[in-house]
């Protein structure tokens, strides 16, 4: 969607600016929460529709999707932690080198900095000034390095934090699609339908909250992540009906 000149005038003062700066791991969150969520329902309501689809009763949709669900998401929350916490570790020896270099060899260093901005078009007082200034703060001297040379971001967000936006983003929206089962009055039909509606409902909002964190329009975003989703609920319902068939189960 695109922006009008006020709210572009208005994003670009210099409180704004400083406030995005601030809170720059913010996206990292969105992010979290957007991949536990659609991991979250797309799994739950892949194992509701295998169940279905094979013939069992709703009872064994709900042991199975609460299994799959605390299961799945777990493992889904470490595999995120050890990610970021990898990533973390990663940076830091990074750090550690470089400051290792800046102590040892602080000249060749220096000349690292003023290669790196004369490709950038500076040159003369104003490329030497830039050298002196960056090469007198040595955490700005390493941060400059990790950009720079490495490309690395010097923001790494919190390992513990990504883990449980990405365990209780799962949990809450993959537990949607098992509700309905609960309601033992329906027959199990009428509860797959109502499953299925309550996952088209949270896919739809999970890709329109993804929007937010890659700037796409909220519908195409929203109707992307609603085919995925469904798409994979329908290869899982297919293959339980065909091993249903093909097993004989009643």
């Amino acid at each position: 969607m695109q922006k009008s000149h006020e709210q572009l005038l208005h994003e670009h003062s210099s409180e704004a600016i400083r406030n995005r700066l601030k809170h720059s791991t913010t996206s990292q969150n969105i992010s979290d929460a957007v991949l536990g969520a659609i991991d979250g329902c797309v799994t739950t309501f892949a194992v509701v529709s295998g169940v279905v689809g094979a013939g069992f009763s709703s009872t064994v949709a709900i042991v199975l999707g609460l299994a799959n669900l605390i299961a799945d998401g777990f493992s889904m929350a470490v595999s995120n932690y050890e990610s970021i916490k990898a990533q973390q570790e990663f940076v830091e020896g990074l750090r550690c080198t470089e400051a290792e270099h800046i102590d040892k060899v602080p000249s060749g260093e220096r000349e690292e900095i003023r290669q790196i901005f004369q490709a950038k078009g500076f040159k003369g007082d104003i490329l030497e000034e830039i050298v002196k200034t960056i090469s007198q703060d040595q955490r700005l001297w390493i941060d400059t390095m990790l950009i720079e040379e490495y490309g690395i971001q010097k923001i790494v967000p919190s390992p513990w934090k990504s883990a449980v936006i990405t365990f209780l983003a799962f949990v809450f929206v993959g537990a949607m699609p098992l509700v309905p089962f609960f309601l033992t009055t329906l027959a199990i039909q009428q509860q797959f339908i109502l499953s299925a509606c309550l996952a088209a409902i949270m896919f739809f909002l999970v890709g329109s909250l993804k929007s937010l964190v890659f700037s796409k329009p909220i519908l195409i975003s929203g109707l992307r992540t609603l085919l995925t989703g469904g798409t994979a609920a329908a290869l899982a319902f297919l293959t339980g009906y065909l091993l249903r068939e093909v097993f004989g189960i009643a």
